[in-house]
């Protein structure tokens, strides 16, 4: 796993969402043979709103070859039915394991390798000067789908992706499926008179995210509440190990197990940390990190976990 940096968690969720590290199949720069799109809904041409300013993106025609910056997008392409119509991804679209995965950085992104793949639909979560207005120049339609400000904004940009993409139907059956899991989730925990308080740690140098980021709102669903809540740094704030200490969480959520190797033994052995609630009871466990940074349709799988984690805990 390549170990996250803590500054990219204060910058922003479409930043952490961008650095999610994973294990991946060799890369290459190599454009694959395109197949034919497999669409099997909606009608051309259409605008589709893209980024926050609200502008939009006209699209001709059917996307027949579509370029992935971004790995949440990568995995609603996929989740959508469009994979067939993807030709390459950046090089930390990870999931899933048949996505075509590549050299394309979206940290530093070559116009020209883009353009390699002769795509006529490419897809970034972050504009970094050139991607959405240089491309727009050689007549590439671009959507730039920022990191989600919430659980409805995420339903939205996986609707927008399969409407692109002329998977409509099948855009509109996934946020469906998507809705009754969480809510099956949330149903599946007990009520309780107090919230439960939690730490969850981004990376060993104690980044963590408030009730009001994106991951904060999941955990809000199952009435957690988070003890960075207050910070003047944003949603991704910095704690100090005193700070956590005297918060005394109830439960510590691990982002950086897979990342860092940080273990519930390792967090017990810290200094001051074995009088913590969390410690004492043996409540820190260990989050899928991709989960817990992506916007993308596997937020109902992190629902299910945060629900499996509740439910061990006496109401």
């Amino acid at each position: 796993m390549q170990r996250r940096s803590a500054g990219f968690y204060s910058a922003g969720f479409a930043v952490v969402a961008l650095v999610a590290a994973g294990c991946g199949s060799a890369t290459t720069d190599t454009p694959p043979a395109t197949t034919s799109a497999t669409a099997s809904s909606g009608e051309f041409p259409k605008s589709i709103a893209s980024g926050s300013d609200g502008g939009t993106v006209t699209i001709d025609a059917v996307p027949e070859t579509i370029v992935s910056l971004s790995p949440t997008a990568t995995e609603t392409l996929f989740a959508v039915g469009a994979g067939e119509q993807v030709a390459a991804v950046d090089d930390q679209s990870d999931y899933p394991a048949d996505a075509p995965m590549t050299g394309l950085s979206a940290f530093t992104p070559s116009l020209e390798a883009i353009v390699a793949y002769d795509p006529d639909l490419v897809i970034t979560s972050t504009d970094l000067g050139i991607v959405t207005s240089t491309l727009a120049e050689a007549g590439v339609p671009t959507l730039l789908l920022p990191a989600a400000t919430s659980i409805d904004d995420a339903y939205s940009q996986i609707e927008l992706v399969a409407d692109a993409t002329g998977h409509d139907a099948e855009g509109d059956a996934l946020v469906t499926q998507m809705r009754n899991r969480i809510d099956d989730a949330v149903a599946s925990v007990p009520t309780r008179p107090e919230p439960l308080t939690y730490f969850h740690e981004l990376d060993d140098t104690l980044y963590t995210v408030t009730s009001q980021s994106f991951v904060g709102q999941i955990y809000g669903l199952f009435g957690l509440q988070s003890i960075a809540d207050g910070s003047d740094a944003g949603d991704y704030p910095q704690l100090s190990a005193e700070t956590v200490i005297t918060a005394d969480p109830d439960v510590v959520f691990l982002a950086d197990a897979q990342c860092c190797g940080v273990t519930s033994e390792s967090v017990s052995a810290r200094p001051g940390w074995g009088s913590m609630t969390a410690v004492r009871d043996d409540r820190i466990f260990p989050m899928d990190e991709d989960l817990s940074s992506r916007w993308g349709p596997r937020i109902a799988d992190q629902a299910e976990a945060v629900a499996a984690v509740v439910q061990q805990i006496p109401a």
